[in-house]
């Protein structure tokens, strides 16, 4: 795509003038103004000189027909918080005529660096230059990147005419995701050995799941009766292991976390969602996202037959962009609850008062297990670790309540290691104890 600059001619070339070009247009016009009122011609072609040569560097540029194409590409194009990505940049000279001095400016929020800005020296026609520059953010988010900004330039820097480009491009910054360790959970029947869960067991002739046949499928699979009917040969897809569900609750309630920027319990949360999430498709579960606010990811309906790192890339692209709601509850939550079925619930909670935390105790029975990170969010106020009495009493009653509703619960403080806590996932009759009855 070429660039769309302002209109061409003597005027926009004025526009471009540089303080040198008006320097030199100024003391020419004063020249020819002093030759007059002196009567010395000498004095009038120096005058002359000195305006026309602006004047020319103007008029030219500003009727330079160069035929410019650029392209963008990112690497990665999903880059994680606290690591750097690369942008390369690739100008195209697509005239017959060579360029002249060319001054590149990407436009990237501020967020992720200063602008970056290259010179390029002349362009063969039909050449092409590569530049490339890094960029880098704490925060997740979506970035724009462009448009990028092209400066013409005349040899004598006397004028600069600036000419931009359409497209740009979009950075998506996500969590940064934390390996954890393979622990059996509770509630865990998901396609291992003998315990997989076949979808043809249950099913009759009539309900058999069939595909075309394909080079190398057993004849002792092929269904001979819809083979007849279709006029093809049609195979059985026998063994089809049914698997298991889970589903991420990440609590993004306002009243429910403490701290603010990188260093508050909600980026600690997070944080937590997107490496469980990854943890558990890795691991084979059709895993959704849901967050307090009802809102689902990739949906009720699971992943529809994507590969698990689709599936983590949709994920972790809506965690890039996930806010604080101004809900009060988890209410909102429990109907996309019940529409998913049994499974694994993985909850990542804030602060919970007495009803929330009865909603969660009844919303045991229906799932097949319950994990919860409970965020002891005392610990992140004014972004400092406090003493572990900062819990107090309710913070402990609260994760009682949830252990003897037969939750699996995982206490946690600022500065705590998720995968150490991990660990104790797999420990439904006991969770991680909490800190002060390790000694404070």
């Amino acid at each position: 795509m070429g660039p769309s600059g302002e209109p061409s001619g003597l005027r926009a070339g004025l526009r471009g003038l540089t303080t040198r070009g008006r320097s030199f247009l100024a003391a020419g016009l004063t020249a020819v103004v002093c030759s007059y009122l002196l009567g010395q011609d000498a004095l009038l072609r120096v005058g002359v000189l000195l305006a026309a040569l602006p004047l020319a560097a103007a008029l030219l540029l500003a009727n330079t027909r160069y035929r410019v194409a650029s392209g963008r590409r990112l690497s990665p194009h999903r880059s994680v918080a606290g690591q750097e990505a690369r942008v390369h940049l690739r100008v195209d000279n697509v005239s017959r005529v060579p360029t002249g001095l060319l001054l590149l400016e990407d436009k990237v929020p501020y967020v992720l660096g200063p602008r970056p800005r290259f010179v390029l020296d002349r362009i063969e026609p039909r050449g092409h230059r590569e530049v490339s520059y890094r960029v880098r953010s704490d925060l997740r988010g979506r970035y724009p990147l462009g448009p990028l900004q092209l400066r013409l330039s005349d040899p004598f820097g006397m004028c600069e005419l600036n000419r931009s480009f359409a497209a740009s491009d979009v950075l998506t910054v996500v969590p940064q995701v934390l390996p954890l360790p393979f622990v059996r959970l509770t509630g865990e029947w998901a396609g291992q050995g003998e315990s997989h869960t076949r979808s043809l067991a249950l099913a009759g002739d009539d309900d058999v799941i069939l595909r075309e046949y394909r080079a190398g499928d057993d004849l002792r699979r092929v269904h001979w009766k819809s083979t007849a009917r279709y006029g093809e040969l049609m195979v059985r897809r026998e063994e089809q292991p049914r698997r298991a569900r889970a589903t991420v609750l990440l609590d993004t309630r306002e009243t429910g976390h403490r701290g603010s920027g990188p260093a508050s319990s909600f980026e600690w949360a997070v944080a937590c969602a997107a490496s469980v999430c990854v943890h558990l498709l890795e691991r084979g579960y059709q895993t959704r996202l849901l967050t307090d606010t009802g809102h689902a990811v990739p949906g009720v309906q699971g992943d529809g037959g994507h590969t698990a790192a689709d599936t983590s890339g949709v994920i972790l692209d809506a965690l890039a962009v996930v806010d604080l709601s101004d809900g009060a509850g988890l209410s909102r939550a429990e109907e996309p609850l019940r529409a998913g079925g049994e499974g694994l619930l993985v909850a990542v909670l804030g602060e919970l008062d007495e009803e929330q935390t009865a909603r969660l105790a009844r919303l045991r029975g229906r799932t097949g297990g319950a994990v919860v990170l409970l965020l002891d969010t005392g610990t992140w106020a004014g972004l400092r670790l406090l003493s572990p009495e900062t819990g107090g009493e309710e913070f402990r009653e609260r994760a009682r309540r949830l252990r003897e509703a037969g939750w699996t619960v995982l206490t946690v403080r600022a500065g705590d290691s998720l995968p150490d806590l991990w660990r104790a996932a797999d420990r439904p009759e006991s969770s991680a104890p909490y800190r002060e009855e390790a000694g404070a």
